[in-house]
C-alpha cells in the first residue's frame, strides 16, 4: 500500500535539491574562480606551476648533397665555366708569348682547378651537368694547348694527334654509353694519364726547358703511351658481359 508525502514532506526534498544545487553552483564558481586566479598568476609570472618552454630543440638534419642530379646552376659548374671562360686567354698567351712563367702559372692554375670542381661537386651533390661539362673543359684546355704548341713548333704533332683522336673518341664512346645509361667512370691510370698532360704541357711552358724539349716530348709519350691504355681498357670492358645479379 503507497504512502503519500504530506506537504512537510514535499517542502523538505524541495529544499534538498535547492541546498544541492547551490552547493553545485557555489562549486561551480569557486573552480571557476580558482582557473581565473591560476591564469593571472600565470600571466604575472608569480605562478609555481611548472609550465614547458616549448617543445625541445630538434637538430639540424646536414643532407649530404646540397643540389639533385638534375641542377644546372651549382658552384661546382661555375668553376668548370669559368675554366672554359678562361681557355682562350691561355691559347692566346701560348701563341703570342710562348714558353714564359706567366703563361706556365695561368696554365698552372687552370690545370689545378680541375680537382676544384669535382671536390665541390662531391661535397654538393654531383649532377648530370657537372658530369658533362667537366671532362668537357678538360678535354678543350689539355688540347687546346697542346694545338697551340704544336702551332708553335714546340712540341711534335704526331704524339699530339694522338691524344686528340683517342679524347674526342673517348667524349663519343662516353656520349653513346651515357644515352644508353651506361656509367664511364675514370680509373686510378685514366686520372695519372691526365696528370702526365699536364705535366708535359706544363714542361713545354717553362722557359728553362724551352731549350730541352727532349724533356716536355718524353712526358708527352708517357702520357701517349697511358692514353692508349686506358682508351683499351675502356673498349675491352664495353665488350666485356656483365655480370648476372645475385
Amino acid at each position: 500500500m503507497g504512502c503519500r508525502a504530506g506537504p512537510d514532506g514535499e517542502l523538505s526534498d524541495a529544499k534538498g535539491h535547492l541546498d544541492a544545487r547551490g552547493h553545485l553552483d557555489a562549486w561551480g564558481q569557486l573552480h571557476t574562480w580558482g582557473q581565473l586566479h591560476a591564469w593571472s598568476q600565470l600571466m604575472a609570472g608569480e605562478s609555481s606551476i611548472p609550465v614547458p618552454d616549448g617543445p625541445e630543440p630538434v637538430e639540424p638534419v646536414v643532407l649530404s648533397g646540397t643540389f639533385g642530379p638534375g641542377a644546372l646552376l651549382t658552384p661546382a659548374n661555375g668553376v668548370t665555366v669559368a675554366r672554359l671562360l678562361v681557355t682562350p686567354l691561355l691559347l692566346a698567351l701560348i701563341l703570342k708569348r710562348g714558353p714564359s712563367w706567366e703563361v706556365w702559372a695561368v696554365w698552372t692554375v687552370l690545370a689545378g682547378t680541375d680537382g676544384v670542381d669535382g671536390w665541390v661537386a662531391r661535397r654538393q651533390g654531383a649532377t648530370r651537368s657537372g658530369a658533362f661539362l667537366d671532362p668537357l673543359a678538360d678535354k678543350v684546355l689539355v688540347l687546346g694547348a697542346l694545338a697551340a704548341l704544336v702551332a708553335r713548333g714546340d712540341l711534335w704533332w704526331v704524339p699530339a694527334t694522338l691524344i686528340a683522336v683517342r679524347e674526342v673518341g673517348m667524349s663519343f664512346y662516353r656520349s653513346y654509353a651515357g644515352r644508353r645509361g651506361i656509367s664511364v667512370p675514370a680509373t686510378g691510370l685514366a686520372k695519372l694519364k691526365t696528370w702526365a698532360q699536364d705535366v708535359a704541357i706544363a714542361l713545354a711552358l717553362i722557359p728553362w726547358a724551352a731549350h730541352h724539349r727532349w724533356l716536355a716530348g718524353d712526358v708527352l709519350w708517357l702520357a701517349v703511351a697511358l692514353t692508349m691504355w686506358t682508351g683499351g681498357q675502356y673498349v675491352l670492358a664495353a665488350r666485356r658481359p656483365a655480370p648476372f645479379p645475385p
